[in-house]
C-alpha cells in the first residue's frame, strides 16, 4: 500500500464548532436556531465556475448564512491539472485532494458542492481548445443535469462568457456553458434521458459576479458605472457566532491548502456586484430574490408548514432547544404529506437534523476495524443517547446494504447511553471504496461515469450504513448514519474515519517507472497486501513477450489481514528501445486481483483510498548519464528524486539547514524541486552557498517557480525575471536555438523526437527577461502565439553551470516520458571545457 501522510494541524470552524474533518457535527444553540430559520426559506442559488478555489466564498457564505438560501457551488472540474503545494500527488490524486478540500470548505461556509465529469487537463488559453478536449456536449449535459436536480432560482457565474482569451480557457468555458444552459434546462427535448430522474426546470435569473479583476484594476472599476448592477452588502457581522462574513469566507478558502490559498479574514463593509445576464431584473436591485416566492407558499399545501415554523422560531428557547421538539416533530409529519418531492426531501433531511440537535440525540455506528472485504461480516458497535426530557424510543435499526432490520424497542431515557452490538453482513457484490469517478477509464478531458444518477455527486459513495428508527412523541423518524471507524490518538484524541471496503488482496509494483539503459536484468520489487486473514495464492508480473520475466509466478501465503510481503522478479529488457507496461496480478482461488491501493492522508481532509491498476511503465531507452551524486532540495513536492534514482543517480534530499559548503561538496549537482523558491523561505539565505557551489565547478538546476512570489529576488547569479509564459500544447513544435550546445548533444544526442509523448504541457512560468550570460536552448509556442524562448536557460558561472528550466519534468518523468529522462541527463552532465595549462616560452 502506498501511503502518503503529512500531518497538518488545523481548526475546522462551522460557526463555533471545532473538529477534525470527519467527526460528526454537534451544533450549539445559536447554530440550531439559524438552521430553523433556514427551514423557512425556500430559495436556491447555484454558483458556477471551473475549478476548486474559483468560487467566491464571501458570496457563498453570505447567501447561505445571511440570506438563508440553499446555496450550491458547481465546479466543472475537480482541479486535477493544478500544482500541489502540500505533497507529490498530481493529476487524479490531486483531484481527489482538491475534491475533499472543497467539501471541507462548504462545511464552513454553509454551501453544497457539485461537480461535472470534466477533467482538468491543465492550463488552456482559450475556450475553443477547452470545449474540444472536454467534449462540450457531455459537460453541458452535466450542467443541465445539476440545474434540473438542484433547481436553483438564481445562477451566478464566476466568469464572463463574453471575453474568450483573456483568462484560463476553463474559466470562460464554464460561463459559456452556464449561459447556454439557461434556455435548455426547461426543454424536455434536451437530454430527455435525464427526465427519468429529474424534471425540467427554469432558472429565473442568471448573473455574472463581476469585480475589479475583470476591469484590470480597482481604480478603473471604482470609476465605472454600476447603476445596472445588483449590489449585495456582504460585509455582515454574525453576532450569534462572533464572526464577520469575511472571516467565515477566509476560513473556507483556507481549506484549499494544496493550492496555498490560506486567507486572512477581514471585517467591515463589503459589496459584491452582480450583472444580470439572463432573466428578469429584480425591482429591488439589492435583493437577489426580489419577486421570487421563497416562502412555503411556493409548495402546494405548504403554507401551514411555514406558519408553524414561524411560531417555532418566535418561541425558540436558546437555553432549552428541546422545548421546540414537539412542534418540530409536528412540522416533520406535515412535510411528509406534501406532494412536492423536491422540497419535501430537502426539508425532511434538514428538520431531522434539527430535531436530533435540539434533543442532543447522538446516534453512531462504528466498525471494529477500518477495512472489510466483500462477503465478510463486520462487527458494529452502536450508540444511541437522548439528552433531553422528550420521550423517545429506539424501535429498530436497519443495516445497509443488506437491509436487515433488528427490533430494539428500547426507551431512550434522558442522558442514558444505550450501547449495543450488531453484525453487518456485507454482500459479495458491494463496491470497493474508491472515488467513483475514477472507477471507469477516463479520457484526457472527461471522466467516465455511466450511472446518470450519481453524476455530480461530490464525494465517495459509501454503501455501509445504519438507519436508527426512533419514535419521538409517537412519530417514528429514520436517522441514517454512515458506518464509521474511530480510534483514540494519544496526542490528538478521538480520530474519525469511515469503514472502507477493500479487495481480498492488493498488489503494487513499488517503482512506477522502471528504466532499463541496456539489456542487463533488474530485480523488480512487487508487494502483496492481505485484505483479510489467511489468503494464499500466486503472484505474477506480466510484460510483453520480448521482455523476460523470471520466475513466471511466485506463491505466497499471508496469515493476517493487513500483512504485507515483497517479492522480486528478475526482468530483462529487449535489445531495442521500447516502452512497455508491467502489470502485477494476484490470483486467489481462481479470482484475479490487480489493484494498487494509494492512501491519501492529510489532517485537513477525510482520509482517502484510491484503487488503481497495479501497473508500472518499463522503458528500454538509449540513456547515457554522467556524474552520480545529486543533492535535491524539495520544494512544493514532486517525485523527481525517485526518477533520478531510476536513472542511476544517488540522490540525497537536502533540508535547508543542511545546505552548507561541506555538505554540498560531495555532490556533482544540486537540483531544486518545483516551486522551491515560492515555498522554502530559508533558501533566501542560502544563495551565496549555492552559487559558490556552482562557481567551484558543479551544476545547479532550478525547476519552475511561479512569478512574483519568490522568497528572494536573486534566484540566479545573473538577472532573471520569471513571467507567466507557458506552452500548454504538449505537442507544440520544438525549435533548437542552440543546436550545437552540449546540453543537446552530450552524453545523449537530443532530437525533436525526445519531445514526443509529453503530457499536459511542455512547461510553465518561463523567464522572459534574462541576462546575456544565459543561452536560451529551446523555443516553442502555442498556436497563434509568439515564440517562447525561456524553457531552458543555461549560463556558465565560475567553473560550473547554472540552469533554469520551466520544462515540466515533474510531470513527464513520473509518466515515463523517455525524452525527458535523456534531456535531464544532459542537463545534469554539463561540464565546462578544461583549459590546457599555459606553457612558458623558452628563451
Amino acid at each position: 500500500m502506498r501511503k502518503i501522510q503529512i500531518q497538518i494541524l488545523f481548526i475546522f470552524l462551522a460557526g463555533t464548532f471545532i473538529s477534525f474533518a470527519q467527526q460528526p457535527q454537534k451544533p450549539n444553540s445559536v447554530e440550531i436556531y439559524n438552521q430553523i430559520k433556514k427551514l423557512n426559506f425556500l430559495g436556491s442559488v447555484l454558483y458556477l465556475a471551473a475549478h476548486p478555489d474559483d468560487e467566491n466564498t464571501r458570496l457563498i457564505s453570505y447567501l447561505a448564512n445571511e440570506v438563508n438560501a440553499r446555496t450550491g457551488y458547481l465546479s466543472l472540474t475537480r482541479g486535477d491539472g493544478g500544482q500541489n503545494l502540500i505533497g507529490p500527488q498530481l493529476r487524479e490524486l490531486l483531484g481527489v485532494i482538491r475534491t475533499q478540500e472543497l467539501i471541507e470548505a462548504r462545511k464552513i461556509d454553509g454551501g453544497e458542492q457539485f461537480f461535472s465529469r470534466a477533467n482538468d487537463f491543465g492550463y488552456s488559453k482559450n475556450p475553443d481548445e477547452t470545449l474540444k478536449i472536454w467534449d462540450k456536449d457531455k459537460v453541458l449535459s452535466d450542467v443541465v443535469w445539476t440545474i434540473r436536480k438542484f433547481q436553483p432560482d438564481v445562477i451566478i457565474n464566476r466568469f464572463d462568457h463574453r471575453s474568450p482569451g483573456t483568462t484560463h480557457g476553463h474559466h470562460t468555458s464554464s460561463a459559456m456553458l452556464s449561459v447556454e444552459s439557461f434556455n435548455l434546462t426547461n426543454d424536455p427535448k434536451v437530454y430527455p434521458e435525464q427526465l427519468k430522474y429529474v424534471k425540467p426546470w427554469q432558472v429565473k435569473r442568471q448573473f455574472f459576479n463581476t469585480s475589479w479583476w475583470f476591469y484590470g484594476s480597482q481604480e478603473i472599476f471604482d470609476a465605472a458605472s454600476k447603476s445596472n448592477f445588483t449590489k449585495l452588502e456582504t460585509g455582515v457581522y454574525y453576532t450569534g457566532i462572533g464572526k464577520s462574513n469575511q472571516e467565515i469566507a477566509a476560513l473556507s478558502r483556507s481549506r484549499h491548502q494544496s493550492q496555498g490559498f490560506g486567507s486572512t479574514g477581514a471585517r467591515g463593509n463589503e459589496t459584491e456586484y452582480l450583472e444580470l445576464i439572463n432573466g428578469d431584473t429584480p425591482k429591488d436591485r439589492n435583493q437577489l430574490f426580489d419577486g421570487i416566492d421563497t416562502t412555503w407558499n411556493r409548495v402546494k399545501n405548504g403554507k401551514p408548514v411555514g406558519e408553524l415554523i414561524s411560531r417555532i422560531i418566535t418561541k425558540y428557547d436558546f437555553n432549552n432547544p428541546s422545548a421546540s421538539i414537539p412542534e418540530l416533530v409536528k412540522a416533520y409529519t406535515m412535510i411528509q404529506s406534501l406532494e412536492d418531492d423536491h422540497w419535501k426531501n430537502l426539508k425532511s433531511a434538514a428538520i431531522k437534523n434539527i430535531i436530533a440537535s435540539c434533543s442532543g440525540l447522538y446516534l453512531e455506528a462504528v466498525a471494529s476495524e477500518q477495512e472489510a472485504t466483500p462477503g465478510s461480516t463486520v462487527k458494529l458497535s452502536l450508540e444511541a443517547i437522548n439528552r433531553s426530557p422528550v420521550e423517545m424510543e429506539l424501535t429498530s435499526v436497519t443495516t445497509l446494504p443488506d437491509h436487515k432490520n433488528t427490533v430494539q424497542n428500547t426507551i431512550l431515557k434522558n442522558n442514558n447511553d444505550l450501547k449495543t452490538t450488531l453484525q453487518l453482513e456485507l454482500p459479495a457484490t458491494i463496491e470497493y471504496t474508491q472515488p467513483y469517478w475514477l472507477k471507469e477509464k477516463a479520457s484526457v478531458g472527461m471522466y467516465t461515469v455511466s450511472n446518470q444518477e450519481i453524476i455530480g455527486t461530490p464525494d465517495i459513495i459509501r454503501e455501509a450504513k445504519v438507519i436508527f428508527n426512533v419514535k419521538i412523541n409517537g412519530v417514528e423518524i429514520p436517522f441514517e448514519r454512515i458506518v464509521a471507524y474511530k480510534y483514540n490518538d494519544g496526542v490528538k484524541g478521538e480520530m474519525y474515519n469511515f469503514l472502507d471496503i477493500v479487495p481480498e488482496a492488493t498488489t503494487s509494483i513499488l517503482e512506477k517507472v522502471l528504466i532499463f539503459k541496456d539489456t542487463k536484468s533488474k530485480m523488480v520489487p512487487v508487494k502483496v497486501r492481505a485484505g483479510k486473514d489467511d489468503i494464499k495464492g500466486n503472484l505474477q508480473l506480466e510484460l510483453p513477450n520480448d521482455w523476460l520475466v523470471s520466475p513466471k509466478q511466485i506463491p505466497f501465503a499471508l496469515e493476517k489481514k493487513g500483512m504485507e510481503q515483497t517479492f522480486y522478479f528478475e526482468v530483462t529488457a529487449p535489445v531495442q528501445p521500447e516502452d512497455a507496461v508491467a502489470k502485477s496480478i494476484v490470483t486467489i482461488d481462481n479470482k484475479h486481483f490487480d489493484k494498487d491501493v494509494t492512501i491519501i492522508d492529510y489532517s485537513h481532509i477525510t482520509k482517502q483510498m484510491v484503487l488503481k491498476s497495479a501497473e508500472s511503465k518499463c522503458l528500454r531507452i538509449d540513456l547515457k548519464t554522467s556524474g552520480n551524486t545529486i543533492g535535491y532540495i524539495m520544494g512544493a513536492g514532486d517525485e523527481v528524486p525517485e526518477s533520478l534514482a531510476q536513472m542511476g543517480y544517488k540522490v540525497t534530499i537536502l533540508k535547508p539547514e543542511e545546505i552548507t559548503p561541506e555538505k554540498l561538496d560531495s555532490f556533482n549537482a544540486v537540483i531544486t524541486g518545483v516551486r522551491a523558491y515560492n515555498t522554502v523561505n530559508a533558501l533566501a539565505n542560502k544563495q551565496k552557498i549555492l552559487f559558490d557551489f556552482v562557481k567551484s565547478g558543479k551544476n545547479m538546476i532550478v525547476q519552475y517557480n511561479t512569478y512574483g512570489k519568490t522568497v528572494t529576488d536573486q534566484i540566479a547569479p545573473y538577472p532573471l525575471k520569471i513571467s507567466n509564459d507557458r506552452v500548454t500544447e504538449e505537442n507544440a513544435k520544438i525549435t533548437f536555438l542552440a543546436p550545437n550546445h552540449p546540453v543537446l548533444n552530450i552524453p545523449n544526442k537530443i532530437s525533436t523526437k525526445d519531445f514526443e509523448g509529453w503530457t499536459q504541457e511542455q512547461g510553465l512560468y518561463y523567464p522572459d527577461q534574462y541576462d546575456a550570460a544565459f543561452t536560451p536552448i529551446l523555443s516553442s509556442h502555442d498556436k497563434g502565439e509568439s515564440p517562447k524562448n525561456g524553457a531552458l536557460l543555461v549560463a556558465p558561472y565560475g567553473k560550473g553551470y547554472y540552469i533554469y528550466t520551466g520544462l515540466s519534468f515533474f510531470r513527464e518523468l513520473p509518466e515515463g516520458v523517455a525524452g525527458a529522462y535523456r534531456l535531464l541527463s544532459n542537463i545534469i552532465s554539463l561540464k565546462q571545457p578544461i583549459e590546457a595549462p599555459k606553457q612558458e616560452l623558452k628563451k
